[in-house]
């Protein structure tokens, strides 16, 4: 787990203050009687002395925090590995053992894995599903501009909440809280090592909002591929720039020449040095529309999944510095 070196300021502080209460509950409050029902009802067959809890979690981003804080007292798989994309995702056989054998499935929710009810179905689990973005403040997105992410309501959901670090901090809450009630003898190590994470969230929190501060209110727009980054924005004061980019990357045959002058016309209108990218599959194409917009390519964020094994995007906590490292620097030049 990598060390932030700014200190907390008073706010953050009591940010992580105020989630350690919420986690004191795991052992006789409210939340704790309520997962420890569902645990009852939902769980399969009560687990053997010392065997460890089977946990499943559907992305990597998810699978990181379950892994902070259920540390080595659970056995962790996750489903969306590194460089995922969960909304693409097609489940393989070995995900219905894995499955089945779970005690508890962490997922994010919001509309981001519409596979997994199929998925748990067929492998006829009767794990606990958790979705740990339950308590947050969503983020609606009008439905004509959803995409992937419609269900025909008026108003949809935005799924990417882990881009507001303080909802990160919420998250972890909702796992060491689960992970309590599920297995009690481990649930002081759980509150332990998500205060000692939320503690180091505050800290994140607090350093990207300098670092996007540091930046001129002019510069603090974000035109990108993937329109994951809409919590980031809210949070940081940041004004994220819905383009055409996702549409012409995306397709699989090549874009009209009145599609990429638009493109490149709503690049020019938002008054943005640099163009951020996430999984593009035609470099060539995007080189092209940067170049008539007299923009830059920015390095590659990461979006929805974290990054292979030691890369600068492997864990949580690295991957939101170096996104916003390279916004930084990309948008002061």
């Amino acid at each position: 787990m990598m060390n932030l070196q700014r200190p907390a300021s008073r706010f953050a502080c009591a940010t992580a203050v105020a989630v350690f209460m919420l986690l004191l509950c795991c052992g006789c409050g409210k939340n704790d009687d309520r997962y420890g029902e569902q645990v009852s009802a939902n769980s399969s067959a009560p687990r053997a002395a010392g065997k460890k809890l089977n946990v499943v979690a559907t992305i990597s981003i998810i699978g990181d925090w379950v892994h902070v804080v259920g540390g080595d007292d659970i056995d962790l798989k996750t489903l969306v590995g590194p460089d995922g994309d969960p909304h693409e995702y097609e489940p393989v056989p070995s995900d219905n053992l894995e499955l089945a054998q779970a005690d508890i499935v962490f997922q994010n929710g919001l509309g981001l894995e519409n596979w997994l009810d199929k998925l748990l179905l067929a492998s006829q689990s009767k794990a606990l599903r958790i979705v740990v973005t339950s308590g947050i403040q969503v983020r609606g997105i009008p439905a004509a501009e959803a995409g992937p992410f419609a269900t025909g309501r008026e108003d949809d959901r935005d799924p990417h909440a882990w881009q507001d670090v303080s909802n990160a901090s919420a998250m972890v809450s909702n796992i060491a809280i689960a992970l309590g009630a599920a297995d009690r003898p481990h649930a002081s190590a759980y509150r332990s090592r998500a205060y000692d994470y939320v503690r180091q969230l505050s800290e994140l929190d607090q350093w990207v909002k300098d670092q996007i501060n540091s930046l001129p209110p002019a510069r603090r727009k974000l035109v990108t591929s993937h329109d994951a980054f809409g919590y980031f924005g809210q949070r940081y004061g940041v004004d994220v720039t819905r383009s055409a980019l996702e549409s012409v990357t995306s397709e699989a045959s090549d874009p009209s020449a009145q599609q990429i002058a638009s493109v490149v016309a709503g690049i020019k209108s938002a008054g943005v040095p640099a163009i951020f990218l996430e999984n593009v599959q035609n470099p060539k194409l995007i080189d092209q529309i940067a170049d008539q917009a007299q923009v830059k390519v920015a390095p590659s964020l990461y979006s929805d999944a974290l990054g292979q094994p030691g890369t600068a995007g492997d864990t949580y906590l690295k991957m939101i510095r170096y996104n916003v490292n390279t916004m930084v620097k990309a948008l002061s030049q």
